[in-house]
């Protein structure tokens, strides 16, 4: 099966590129896939990770994106094109976005069997934190686009509340609920003695600036440490491309402080040493734009969660039964307080910690691949088989066997 996977993919650091990434490389493992990454060009010359077969389409905020793709599609040829999703994937301007929105349904109309991911709904995302003005017109667009994403021929979503969202109120078909998963096939049981002995490493981990702040997280970690003297914040992760220079503006006013350290940006073989010693993570959100792949993250490596109380949150942690201590989201006294709970309850910490690590084992990356896999290839045999059940379909004019029988059957005469 040949497969064209359109997305984010590093060296880019646009939305979804590290999901797309375990993606391809997920898909690279089975010898009888054969996978083409369609993915965003960059400036300059990009050196590619080995072993992947990229083609650099299409660019951030390009009208042209449509037509690139599909001209790229028609080279390649797939049996699947797998569309790796956010409404804001081809741009954050609205109509270059709009229009890349548009490439799903002018594929499948190319004839071509077309799968998107989709990773959150307009109805979830609020539009105050990303600084949306008009946002009657950004709700009525996002209704209207997600219809025409549901002219696909099927799509994933990544919360059961989403799928009964777009079947309910869009009167979706063929719309799949598939965990968002960890993005690793063989998790470790992780090494407990490492945390809290020195230091309770307490993490927070993304990318800031918008729905991600950090105001909230260092108010609180002030009063965290009143209580929990050996307690140190590790704040990893860049600008969201929305906001650059924020994380950089934020770091410079605790350039001095021996409790907290900004790492930046961590590229994929840096971040197990972050977790590796962290006692909790901390999700100090305003609000949610889908399933959490740093929650995911956290899972990996068996590390509790604190998190913002946001109905999103609540049910994945519900539906996958992880490990989550809630606070009421935007209050910083109730963050401290929680997170002093915890840190200070080593046999919770452990519990959660276990919780999570079983939950990622349910949920590896060759496990939520192999459900997608299992409907590509599903419609793969449906397709192979449909020549052949035009040729033996029996024209309407043609007497069926039972009728000739019939015909040509004796009459009895019953006994008299």
């Amino acid at each position: 099966m040949k497969i064209c996977l359109v997305s984010a993919f590093p060296p880019s650091r646009r939305g979804l590129s590290e999901y797309g990434y375990h993606i391809a490389r997920e898909l690279q493992a089975d010898p009888l896939l054969s996978v083409t990454l369609l993915a965003d060009k960059q400036d300059g010359a990009v050196e590619e990770l080995e072993g992947f077969d990229v083609t650099r389409v299409w660019e951030f905020n390009s009208f042209a994106n449509p037509f690139k793709l599909l001209r790229a599609i028609r080279d390649c040829k797939p049996d699947v094109v797998w569309f790796n999703l956010l409404f804001s994937t081809f741009g954050d301007k609205p109509l270059p976005a709009a229009i890349g929105l548009l490439t799903p349904l002018l594929t499948r109309l190319s004839g071509y069997y077309t799968h998107i991911t989709l990773h959150h709904l307009m109805e979830n995302i609020n539009l105050n934190d990303g600084g949306v003005r008009f946002q009657k017109i950004y709700r009525l667009a996002g209704n209207i686009f997600t219809r025409l994403l549901l002219m696909a021929n099927s799509v994933s979503v990544l919360l059961p509340a989403y799928r009964r969202t777009l079947m309910q109120k869009y009167r979706g078909n063929n719309v799949h609920f598939r965990a968002h998963g960890i993005l690793s096939a063989r998790p470790e049981f992780p090494d407990l003695s490492l945390r809290g002995r020195e230091e309770h490493r307490v993490v927070a981990f993304g990318k800031w600036g918008t729905y991600k702040r950090l105001e909230l997280l260092l108010e609180s970690f002030g009063k965290v440490i009143e209580k929990v003297p050996n307690a140190r914040l590790v704040v990893a992760g860049g600008n969201h491309p929305m906001t650059p220079g924020y994380v950089e503006s934020v770091a410079e006013r605790y350039a001095g402080s021996p409790y907290v350290r900004f790492t930046g940006y961590l590229e994929e073989e840096q971040i197990p040493e972050l977790f590796k010693k962290a006692s909790v993570m901390v999700m100090p959100y305003s609000s949610a734009t889908g399933s959490s792949g740093v929650a995911h993250l956290a899972c990996e490596y068996g590390v509790p969660i604190i998190c913002a109380d946001i109905p999103d949150f609540r049910e994945m942690a519900q539906d996958e039964d992880l490990a989550v201590e809630f606070y009421e989201t935007g209050d910083s006294d109730a963050l401290a307080e929680t997170t002093i709970n915890l840190l200070q309850n080593e046999e919770r910490l452990r519990e959660m910690a276990e919780q999570n690590f079983y939950a990622a084992l349910r949920q590896t990356m060759p496990l939520i691949m192999r459900k997608y896999l299992r409907s590509f290839d599903l419609h793969h045999r449906t397709q192979a088989l449909r020549p052949i059940a035009r040729f033996r379909k029996i024209p309407g004019w043609v007497p069926s066997r039972s009728m000739l029988f019939r015909a040509a059957a004796p009459r009895w005469v019953p006994w008299s």
